[in-house]
């Protein structure tokens, strides 16, 4: 990393243009993904650093890289001895852009890569450093690309169709929807940049992106035609060639990736109708087309796919279930390993959980990295076994584990926190009052339309009445065999979860406490929000509540009964009564006669 950060600098002094005093390296965002290829890791290869969030800056005489909350420990452990971390949240630490206007010169430009900051991002900047003498300056040519010798090539993984008995729609019905929503908005064509988009819109899927089944790739609707701009069109199967319509009046017109541009341009020559350039997207692609001549908010494809139609909430059901089976499978493995006295680590379980999700129909692969954590990691919101960190589970700490799956019908993601031994009173008290903050938002009622942070206080509340809390979001949309984080709409959190709730949408339910260098504790559900029948109907607005999907035990051990109201205590068992009867037949028909008895013993019914 020292080698090339030295060549780095000497770059930075010799552009063509103006030499430039910074460097800004953000995580590539261009597609919106949480998750990036591995040729798009270029703060993580200049760094160190593998979080999800981060921006590093390189002058001549420092390298500096900002993260917040969830990874300072992490950062502080992975970067480089050259760099320096920016503690985002941490008083007197200052942002990015407070750091430039104090320790730049006037006169001073600060370079970075249009194609990987939001334009968003680039007008606040902008703003904040107007009138002080320093000046953003677009570099075309990333000069982390031009010091990665080793860079990986970008992905040619193969494209291929999402069936209508998943998808519930045709690209064709929801390419009319679209032009529906341009005729509202006086526009001549909608450009989509979000990887998650354009498979939903033309109902495709793929592998370029690790754990989200997307592919690199835009998107143009017009009121003439649909595009798909694709690295390398050979990538495309042949049911996904047929599915199409390729090649045939009325098809999906096939683009080369980098032609985008070229296209946006002569559509602005062509048209005189407005672009709607999906938001959040880079601020290289928005600024072809002049502000007056751009829409640039959020698509209407964020909505319609958020809003699942029916197939795609009975392979969502499905999908969970699936889910369960194993996870029910990997818990009374575990359980009886730690009873018999065997040495698993975090990293073990791990890959013994991947055994027992792979003997399900349709798996694909996990939805995300599995967090099985144990004592003290179980502390970490976002940590990952590595070798370096891999300890043991004993009877004797808390165990936490976050893991989810990707089946062709539908995305999981479930967290249960469990001990195999005695917790102390204080652990079960905090386990409690986060399953009393997950049941009170699960049987939430409210009005349709209701913002998702609104929801936030239900399930902080019982937290709260105690002095605790936790500092990630509370809840996040879940695709249907898309990005197991889903957005614009979900529930509280850093997150601006801007889109309100309807029925149909999936979102999950995860309350926690962390207590720092002892344990952490997380209970998610998945759970549908759906229509609820109220008394009264005030402006005629429909009223919602929510169904938990995901169909996994919470361990009782860790209960503190007297907590827990008549009510709480009614829908706890009403669910272990739902999880039994629904997972039973499955197990007892796969022929898992322990992990039937499993389960049945984990849902006892409380007194």
């Amino acid at each position: 990393m020292s080698t090339a950060l030295s060549r780095l600098r000497a770059l930075m002094k010799s552009l063509p243009q103006d030499p430039i005093s910074a460097y800004i390296i953000p995580t590539d965002d261009q597609h919106q993904s949480e998750y990036i290829a591995e040729c798009d890791k270029r703060r993580q290869y200049m760094t160190g650093f593998t979080g999800s969030a981060g921006v590093a800056v390189v002058t001549s005489e420092q390298a500096l890289l900002w993260t917040d909350g969830r990874y300072h420990i992490q950062a502080a452990d992975e970067l480089g001895h050259e760099w320096t971390l920016m503690k985002q949240g941490v008083p007197n630490v200052p942002t990015i852009m407070e750091w430039v206007k104090k320790e730049m010169k006037p006169g001073s430009f600060i370079g970075y890569d249009p194609s990987l900051i939001s334009e968003e991002l680039y007008q606040m900047w902008n703003d904040f450093l107007d009138g002080c003498g320093i000046s953003l300056c677009a570099v075309l040519d990333n000069l982390v690309d031009q010091v990665w010798d080793d860079r990986p090539p970008p992905p040619n993984n193969p494209v291929f169709s999402q069936p209508i008995e998943y998808s519930g729609q045709s690209w064709q019905d929801k390419v009319e929807r679209i032009r529906e929503k341009l005729k509202e908005e006086g526009c001549s064509a909608l450009v989509c940049t979000a990887l998650d988009e354009n498979a939903w819109l033309y109902n495709l899927r793929g592998s370029d992106i690790e754990y989200n089944p997307v592919f690199f790739s835009y998107s143009m609707v017009t009121m003439d035609d649909a595009r798909l701009y694709l690295l390398n069109e050979s990538a495309l199967t042949s049911d996904a060639t047929s599915q199409l319509c390729i090649g045939e009046v009325g098809g999906v017109i096939l683009r080369p990736y980098k032609e985008i541009s070229s296209d946006i341009i002569q559509l602005l020559s062509s048209t005189e109708g407005k672009i709607w350039i999906n938001s959040p997207s880079s601020q290289g692609l928005c600024s072809l087309v002049p502000k007056d001549r751009r829409v640039n908010k959020l698509s209407p494809v964020p909505l319609m796919k958020g809003i699942k139609n029916e197939n795609e909430i009975k392979g969502m059901k499905q999908a969970h279930i699936k889910c369960a089976v194993a996870l029910c499978e990997y818990y009374n493995w575990l359980e009886n390993q730690i009873k018999f006295g065997k040495e698993i680590t975090e990293l073990a379980a791990s890959d013994k959980l991947e055994t027992f999700r792979k003997e399900q129909d349709f798996y694909v692969s996990p939805s995300f990295p599995t967090i099985s954590a144990s004592g003290a990691h179980a502390a970490l919101c976002h940590y990952r076994p590595t070798v370096k960190t891999d300890k043991l589970i004993t009877d004797k700490e808390i165990y936490l584990c976050d893991t989810g799956c990707q089946f062709r019908d539908g995305t999981t993601d479930v967290t249960r926190t469990m001990h195999f031994g005695n917790p102390t009173d204080k652990q079960k008290e905090c386990f409690t009052r986060v399953l009393k903050g997950n049941i009170a938002l699960c049987t939430a009622v409210f009005p349709e339309k209701t913002p998702g942070p609104a929801l936030d206080a239900f399930a902080r509340l019982p937290l709260w009445k105690a002095g605790l809390n936790y500092r990630h979001g509370t809840g996040h949309g879940v695709g249907a065999f898309l990005n197991v984080h889903e957005g614009p709409h979900g529930i509280g959190g850093s997150r601006n979860y801007s889109e309100p709730l309807y029925g149909g949408m999936f979102v999950s339910d995860e309350p926690g406490y962390y207590e720092d260098g002892e344990f952490g504790i997380r209970i998610e559900n998945i759970v549908l929000i759906k229509p609820v029948e109220t008394k009264y109907q005030f402006g005629g607005s429909p009223y919602l509540t929510m169904e938990p999907v995901t169909l996994v035990p919470i361990q009782l051990k860790m209960i503190a009964p007297e907590l827990l109201t008549e009510d709480e205590v009614s829908w706890l068992n009403d669910y272990h009564t739902q999880v039994r009867d629904t997972l039973s037949p499955v197990l007892i028909d796969q022929g898992r006669t322990e992990a039937h008895q499993w389960l049945i013993n984990a849902t006892q019914l409380l007194g």
